[in-house]
This record gives structure tokens, C-alpha cells and sequence, in this order.
């Protein structure tokens, strides 16, 4: 893994906030922003960036996880993020398909943002929007990093006690699950993971069935 061309398209990469929330009053970037300026970098570097969307079914919502993989001119695997977003169950002006998408687009951006080192300062960006012309904002990132982390703690809840639901229903206990999986807790579950466990219970629910 040549994490050299990573810290090098950490450091040249800057993607402009080309877009504006009129209703927030704030500047902020899309994914499309970030992949219009990381493009020429990483034609540079020689690496090739794979973004790929998952989607899980927890309770009765929609989540989709989307995954930004690096790769270098071998086609090996330098660095790797991913991020979730929910969506929502409806959404004014919007049909299934565009709910989908600004879910997708949005995954994508914090996925982005994880993997370049990207400090954004606005969360929900595309959730307002406006034509006015952008200006500059300042805020409270440190405000802002807490409303973040408590939306992925959140989040990371609402699938793991859809996750302890199945296993019950299955006839398996989370300790079986931890020894098959090698983890202390069920928490240390890959998100790569969860799916084919989930899919693997409903399996086993039929069969009892």
C-alpha cells in the first residue's frame, strides 16, 4: 500500500464549496464538487477512485451505505472509507427514485470527506435549497462535529438492534455470533458483514419455519 499518494492527494486536493443553502445561508460542497477537483490529482498520483452504494432494509427505513475505495496503478487497495446515510420516507418535490439518489450523493460526500480529509461544516447540506449567491458562513465546527456524531451513533443503533432482533428470531445468541465472527461485540461487526449475518438469519427463520 503506497500511502505516499494519498498524503499527497490530501494535500494538493481543495474542493470548493460551489453550492449555497439559501435557506441556512451557507456555502457548501456536493460530491460532485469533490470529485470535479480530485479528478485531475488523481490522474497525477496514477490512482483511480471507486465509489460503490449498499443498501440495508433496518426496521422499516431504507439506509444506504456508500463506499469510496482508492486504488493505486496496480490496482491494489491503498485506503478505503465508508458512510451512511438514511433515507428519508418522504420528501417534498421528490419521487422514490430522486430520495434514493440525494441519499446516495450524500453517503458519498462523507465518504469522500473521510477518505481525503475533508473538514466539512454543514450537515444535511442538500436538505434546503436556494439561488442566491454563496457567502462566506462561519460556525462552531465543534458544535457542528457533536450534531454529526450523535446522527452516526444514532444510526449505528437503530442497525444493530434491528441486527440483535434477527439473530433472537434466528435461535442464535450475539455470543455465537462473536465467536463465528471472531469480536468481543456485536458492535465490532464490519459493516461488510452485516448484510450477508442479516440475510443469514431470515435464512435460518424460514428453515425453522
Amino acid at each position: 500500500m503506497d500511502f505516499k499518494k494519498l498524503i499527497n492527494i490530501q494535500q494538493k486536493l481543495k474542493a470548493p464549496k460551489g453550492q449555497y443553502n439559501s435557506f441556512g445561508k451557507y456555502a457548501y460542497r456536493s460530491c460532485e464538487d469533490i470529485l470535479e477537483a480530485v479528478k485531475p490529482i488523481l490522474a497525477e498520483e496514477q490512482c483511480a477512485l471507486i465509489l460503490q452504494d449498499d443498501i440495508f432494509f433496518i426496521g422499516d427505513r431504507y439506509y444506504i451505505r456508500a463506499k469510496a475505495v482508492l486504488y493505486d496503478e496496480n490496482g491494489e487497495i491503498i485506503a478505503e472509507n465508508s458512510a451512511y446515510a438514511r433515507e428519508e420516507a418522504e420528501k417534498k418535490g421528490m419521487d422514490g427514485s430522486q430520495i434514493t439518489g440525494a441519499s446516495s450523493s450524500y453517503a458519498r460526500k462523507y465518504a469522500l470527506n473521510g477518505l481525503f480529509g475533508i473538514d466539512d461544516n454543514k450537515d444535511s447540506d442538500t436538505t434546503n435549497t436556494g439561488e442566491d449567491k454563496p457567502k462566506i458562513y462561519k460556525k462552531d465546527n465543534k458544535q457542528q462535529n457533536k450534531a454529526q456524531d450523535k446522527q452516526s451513533i444514532s444510526a449505528r443503533k437503530v442497525v444493530f438492534d434491528q441486527v440483535r432482533v434477527e439473530i433472537t428470531k434466528a435461535g442464535l445468541s450475539e455470543e455465537w455470533v462473536c465467536n463465528a465472527y471472531k469480536i468481543s461485540k456485536l458492535e465490532d461487526l464490519k459493516p461488510e458483514q452485516i448484510q450477508p449475518l442479516l440475510a443469514r438469519c431470515k435464512e435460518m427463520q424460514k428453515n425453522k419455519g
